[in-house]
């Protein structure tokens, strides 16, 4: 079961009416009994995937920590080059000031990398603490859910058990209703799937060559500004990326 799904479900089970979804159904103790394993199962795989997913968002913060240490740290070399590209410029040695300018040009180039890296992972780490604690809040209310299952065991074990009518599904069978609910939730994700990978077209490659000179123009515009304003600039044009 993906992600995606095991949330949805957990989200299913967890607003749950069980004692009206027993009270509905033909055999109440049998719907007791598949529920009470279905929450189980869901509980378990729920508390697996909200391990794997704290997992992975662990990982999404070192990575985002390091990315705005890397930003940080290739904006303070690149106003180091620049300054020392002024002063050979003062000094009349025009050559090697020209390079100290290319390498505060590289340094920007990979300032620019690292913060479009941390701006990227930024909404991925929201999304995954997101889904975190919807796991977590949802394994606590299933808990509750699956407590008043087993409390209603003697209560339908008493109550007379009414002869089955048919063996197609029950409507009202609380399986049959998750399963829709699950069904419907994976030709969601299909859909939005299809619409995240399409074919790469020649528009696609005209936005690449739009991107690649729009970061040489903004490297352009920070050695401009760390030349016009040294550490000011720098502070100013190296945001901590933070995700809230």
């Amino acid at each position: 079961m993906t992600k995606q799904s095991i949330v949805g479900r957990v989200a299913q089970l967890a607003r749950a009416d069980v004692h009206a979804l027993l009270d509905e159904a033909e055999d109440p103790e049998r719907a007791r009994d598949r529920l009470v394993r279905d929450y189980t199962d869901t509980i378990g795989e729920a508390e697996r995937a909200a391990a794997r997913t704290a997992g992975d968002l662990r990982l999404l913060e070192a990575d985002h920590a390091e990315d705005v240490r890397a930003a940080a740290e290739w904006g303070r070399r690149a106003l180091a080059a620049s300054q020392e590209a002024d002063r050979l410029r003062a000094a009349g040695d025009a050559a090697d000031a020209d390079r100290f300018d290319d390498l505060a040009r590289v340094a920007l180039e990979r300032q620019l990398q690292a913060e479009t890296e941390a701006r990227t992972t930024a909404p991925a780490i929201a999304s995954q603490r997101e889904i975190v604690d919807r796991l977590r809040t949802g394994v606590e209310r299933m808990r509750s859910r699956l407590a008043e299952l087993r409390d209603r065991r003697d209560d339908l074990t008493a109550r007379p058990r009414l002869p089955r009518t048919t063996e197609n599904a029950d409507p009202t069978d609380p399986i049959s209703e998750i399963t829709r609910f699950e069904q419907k939730l994976r030709r969601e994700e299909e859909r939005v799937r299809g619409r995240r990978d399409p074919a790469t077209s020649p528009l696609d490659t005209r936005f690449e060559t739009l991107t690649g000179l729009e970061c040489r123009a903004e490297v352009e515009a920070r050695l401009a500004a760390l030349k016009a304003h040294g550490p000011a600039a720098l502070a100013a044009r190296s945001p901590q990326h933070d995700v809230p």
